[in-house]
């Protein structure tokens, strides 16, 4: 029974996502989130555009609201709306933008660059665009852009990178459209930070670590060099001598 509970729970957050996106999409909607509280139901809603998200003295808002409660049956909802402070960021937005300008007859190619180099400029680490459809003529093709570092498979791809989906409506069929972003602010597992070297010196029998800076680092590595050029010069110099006196010998 709690299986099913958590399936029933998660078909009914999924039609809600679906509700919101057609309803709000005008208004950037950019995902929601549901947070079951003791007062009741909270649905955050993240929007480009919160003004047209409320409506004109919360008309929107309370329509919303009533549709949630009545149709999708939950307990006392509560709407929170919040602005997306980079939608360059956000996948959901991006995929609605690219399918907008899609249907404006924009060549997918030019639109999906243009796209890519929008979210890269707003420091997204990575980033997959995929438009999947009849792009360029009468049979199904798909078309992916990548740039920049994006996690494919494996727990990282499933928790660190976002998705978003969107459709577009043209004369000779659906275009799906997917993006992927991996944020500016992801750490992943694998990922190694290196220290910076530190030169032990022993002062009054107290052992003092210290930072050795780069510059530093550099000027020993350059007197080694130099050290080590002088001494391949001596040795040259050495076996020309002894060369020259083995030579003397022998006449």
């Amino acid at each position: 029974m709690i299986e099913k509970d958590f399936v029933t729970e998660g078909l009914r957050r999924t039609r809600i996502d679906e509700y919101l996106e057609k309803e709000l999409e005008r208004a950037g909607y950019g995902g929601m989130d549901v947070q079951i509280t003791p007062l009741g139901t909270m649905v955050v809603v993240y929007a480009e555009r919160p003004g047209m998200v409320i409506g004109r003295g919360g008309k929107n808002v309370r329509a919303i609201t009533n549709t949630l409660k009545s149709e999708f049956g939950l307990d006392n909802p509560q709407i929170e709306v919040k602005e997306v402070e980079v939608p360059e960021l956000n996948p959901k937005i991006m995929a609605y933008k690219i399918a907008n300008m899609l249907e404006r007859g924009m060549h997918f190619r030019r639109v999906a660059y243009s796209t890519i180099r929008r979210i890269m400029g707003a420091g997204a680490q990575g980033v997959e665009v995929t438009i999947s459809g009849k792009i360029r003529g009468s049979r199904s093709a798909v078309a992916k852009f990548v740039e920049g570092y994006i996690k494919k498979c494996g727990e990282p791809s499933i928790r660190l990178v976002e998705e978003g989906f969107a459709t577009a409506q043209l004369k000779p069929g659906v275009l799906g459209i997917y993006v992927r972003i991996m944020p500016p602010e992801t750490v992943l597992p694998d990922s190694v930070e290196i220290l910076p070297p530190t030169m032990i010196i022993e002062d009054n029998d107290e052992v003092i670590e210290e930072e050795i800076d780069v510059e530093t680092e550099e000027i020993i590595e350059e007197e080694i060099i130099e050290e080590v050029e002088d001494l391949d010069e001596l040795e040259e110099v050495v076996e020309e001598e002894s060369t020259e006196e083995v030579a003397e010998d022998d006449s």
